[in-house]
């Protein structure tokens, strides 16, 4: 008789025969970075999350890299915006200054940059605006290329363009290779749905739209097979690994995306995630940390290969622990 109890007895034996392995090389933590000094500030909408000042940077790098953390992702929040997004590609711009203090201090840490418009426009759209007040798809990628060059040239490891543009990651491979920089992988955000689980994530990065929503954009949450369409598109233009945003509500998505590419997937267990488990945890309703582990390990066993997640720290916690 089949008995599948058999290799459940232990929990060295379940361990042993898991099929959803997380290991922490996969994790990729998002930092926010602001203008000014001395600034540790935690963000209200997402509780044990902070924006840091360039000089509190070192501090957190050498912590994440003490986990086993060797990865993060950088969001910035400059002090000045205008119609164009000037502050994102400038060479003194607050992710650029992030990069060269990062690099300075510590090399092993693999810096992927978000490339997009969103934080540094005063509308708060991910691109230009025409006269009509609509994202000018062709004048935005000509920006995303300077924005992505330049984070290279400061020491940016990956770029990642998160806004779905079409069209984007032609123009940023051809930005980056005309400037040498033939190695430099693109993470592409390519499966990205205009999602309600980013609210706590445009609080963090100030980077609500100041009119409208970004649907004409990003992805309706009703499409399923134009995820794969979206990411065909971008692999054919050059990108090196896809990623789906959010997770833990297209975890379909992520297994079909999975199914149908030869590309490392990439999901983004994104801020509205995050904060419905720590609110949950906080009082008491759901056991925090086993709800971090049931999620995460879904995630993965939806077909993750990497993982940007605001739970980093813990899921490493519970990698040494033996828990995950």
């Amino acid at each position: 008789m089949n008995r599948g109890r058999r290799l459940r007895q232990t929990e060295n034996i379940r361990n042993m025969v898991s099929e959803t392995k997380i290991n922490k090389s996969s994790l990729i933590y998002p930092l926010f970075i602001q203008e000014g000094n001395n600034i540790k500030e935690e963000i209200k909408a997402m509780p044990n999350q902070y924006r840091y000042s360039v000089d509190k940077l070192n501090f957190e790098i050498e912590n994440l890299l003490k986990m086993g953390i060797n990865n993060v992702i950088l969001f910035g929040i400059p002090d000045k915006k205008d119609c164009v997004g000037t502050g994102a590609y400038i060479e003194d711009g607050i992710i650029q200054k992030s990069l060269r203090e990062i690099k300075r201090n510590f090399k092993e840490m693999t810096c992927i940059t978000d490339v997009c418009m969103c934080e540094y426009t005063d509308h708060g759209h991910c691109g230009i605006l025409d006269k009509n007040n609509v994202v000018d798809n062709d004048k935005t990628i000509k920006i995303l290329g300077k924005i992505a060059t330049s984070h290279i040239k400061a020491g940016a490891d990956i770029v990642a363009p998160s806004d779905m543009m079409d069209g984007r990651i032609k123009e940023i491979r051809n930005a980056l290779d005309k400037e040498g920089f033939i190695n430099t992988p693109i993470i592409s955000y390519a499966v990205k749905y205009s999602s309600s689980f980013y609210g706590p994530f445009r609080d963090a990065a100030n980077s609500a739209p100041a009119f409208g929503d970004r649907k004409t954009y990003q992805m309706d949450y009703r499409n399923r097979n134009e995820a794969i369409k979206e990411a065909l598109y971008d692999i054919e233009e050059g990108a090196d690994i896809i990623m789906v945003k959010p997770a833990l509500s297209y975890l379909d998505i992520i297994r079909d995306i999975k199914n149908n590419i030869n590309l490392p997937v990439c999901a983004y267990s994104v801020s509205g995630e995050y904060s419905m488990i720590k609110v949950g945890g906080a009082s008491g309703i759901i056991d925090e940390d086993k709800i971090i582990m049931e999620t995460t390990t879904s995630m993965y066993r939806a077909g993750t290969d990497i993982l940007i997640t605001y739970f980093a720290k813990e899921l490493a916690k519970f990698i040494d622990e033996g828990r995950i």
